[in-house]
């Protein structure tokens, strides 16, 4: 009966760390590895001209914020012709409609901020539809760089989302 009780302590003790560690963590500079943060603060702030973002292609992943709303994630990402891309899996499954909410955001205002190598650069989120070449350079990059087993095809089912991270007008 001593060990139950003492084991129960225990997984009560680790339960309020685990809560106490993703409230804490939306009030921090960035995420903490898969538990979103709060938004990107820290910094140098990138306003020069659009990079050519090939210095990025062998970075594994980003910190990733929307503007609205200001939580900030950590995301793989994938570079094809100078660009910069991203993408999200699961969508049409129940865990990824629970689990990744940011796509949908992303939508109704792809307003973000990414931080690379300690940079952050303002960007602008728009999904990748209808332009199957570039679909297929974008997963054979994610492929490349993963090992996952991504397709155009996911795309056009709506099963992944590609967004392209677009340079972001000064009025925005």
């Amino acid at each position: 009966m001593r060990i139950l009780k003492w084991l129960a302590g225990a997984i009560g003790v680790a339960l309020l760390a685990v809560v106490v560690l993703v409230i804490g963590a939306r009030f921090g500079d960035g995420p903490i590895a898969i538990i979103p943060g709060g938004p990107l603060e820290s910094g140098e702030r990138v306003t020069s001209a659009e990079p050519d973002w090939t210095f990025a292609r062998d970075i594994m992943e980003m910190e990733f914020q929307l503007v609205e709303p200001p939580r900030s994630r950590t995301t793989w990402l994938q570079v094809h012709d100078k660009k910069l891309y991203i993408v999200s899996g699961y969508m049409n499954s129940t865990l990824g409609q629970i689990w990744k909410q940011w796509p949908a955001q992303a939508l109704q205002d792809g307003r973000a901020v990414i931080r690379i190598d300690g940079k952050r650069y303002e960007r602008q989120l728009v999904r990748i539809l209808d332009d199957r070449p570039l679909l297929e350079a974008i997963a054979a990059e994610v492929n490349r760089k993963y090992g996952a087993g991504l397709s155009a095809d996911m795309a056009e089912s709506g099963d992944t989302w590609f967004f392209a991270l677009e340079p972001r007008l000064q009025t925005q």
